[in-house]
């Protein structure tokens, strides 16, 4: 029986020494595995032949690890290949209006022609205006997006704002033959914002209309639920080159041809001051008509 008992003893450490063995040599091959897929930046999985201990769990679980790591690494250089187009976008949106300057100056000092001096004139103002815009766009941004921005809160007349707004664009309106149906109702509309902030994302919606809109453009604003509601949609030509997800995201634009005096922060700009006074920004397109809701606590 002692002999038997004997017997059976080395036989299980004979199987254990065995599966110990095939462990030992599972975590090393592991090992080789890791090392490889990390100095390779592989997309490949750990294979794993042994499945006891533990081991199996622990492969899942790393191969579960390597797919997280794979898909923050491709997020990053997605980031990083933005970033870059950005700045050679940015370069070029600055770099723009700068040459033109220097060209219409060289022109102006080559004519005596009073009428051909005026109109060099009036290009370079607006030229000198477009820089300006670029640079003040960027300037607010990066202002909002320390977070030590200080916006006071305070009581605004949302009606009588948006009526001065789109009035004080008249002259474009005019420009680009369009005729907005503004739907706006009587008296008030008190809301809790700054005014200052209230007029700049109004006015960077409406640049985005006249930059990308057709002729038909209405404006509404309305009491809903507690808050007041401005709604401004526009028919679009191509609304197939518009992605609605990407509105509001900095640096984006839908047509830069069309936008070539503009940064693409305008939207993102709106949507930042929107934040500060609790209220919410959306856009939305249907069929050939985009929209855009600025909504406002109301007090």
């Amino acid at each position: 029986m002692v002999t038997g008992l004997a017997c059976g003893f080395g036989i299980l450490a004979v199987i254990l020494g065995l599966l110990l063995f095939k462990l030992i040599r599972q975590i090393r091959e592991l090992e080789r595995q890791i090392r490889f897929l990390e100095e390779k930046q592989s997309n490949g999985d750990l294979v794993c032949d042994v499945r006891f201990g533990g081991i199996g769990k622990l492969t899942d679980t790393l191969n579960q690890v390597f797919a997280q790591q794979k898909s923050k690494r491709q997020q990053w250089i997605r980031n990083e290949n933005r970033i870059a187009q950005t700045y050679t976008n940015l370069s070029h949106d600055i770099r723009t209006p700068l040459t033109s300057l220097d060209g219409y100056f060289q022109l102006l000092t080559q004519t005596q022609e009073p009428e051909t001096q005026a109109r060099y004139l009036r290009i370079i103002q607006e030229r000198i205006h477009a820089l300006r815009d670029i640079l003040e766009e960027l300037f607010a941004f990066t202002r909002l997006e320390s977070r030590t921005y200080d916006l006071k809160l305070e009581k605004c007349d949302f009606n009588a704002i948006m009526a001065e707004t789109m009035f004080s664009y008249y002259d474009e309106w005019e420009r680009n033959g369009i005729c907005p149906a503004v739907d706006l109702p009587e008296g008030q509309m008190v809301v809790k914002g700054n005014e200052q902030a209230i007029r700049r994302i109004l006015q960077n919606i409406i640049k985005n209309v006249l930059d990308h809109g057709g002729s038909r453009v209405s404006v509404t604003l309305s009491a809903q639920e507690g808050n007041a509601s401005a709604v401004i949609a526009n028919e679009v030509e191509r609304p197939e080159e518009i992605d609605v997800d990407r509105i509001f995201e900095r640096f984006y634009k839908a047509d830069p041809a069309r936008s070539r005096n503009s940064t693409g922060l305008g939207m993102a700009i709106a949507k930042e001051l929107t934040g500060y006074m609790n209220g919410t920004i959306t856009a939305s397109l249907e069929g050939n008509v985009f929209q855009i809701r600025l909504t406002l606590p109301m007090i």
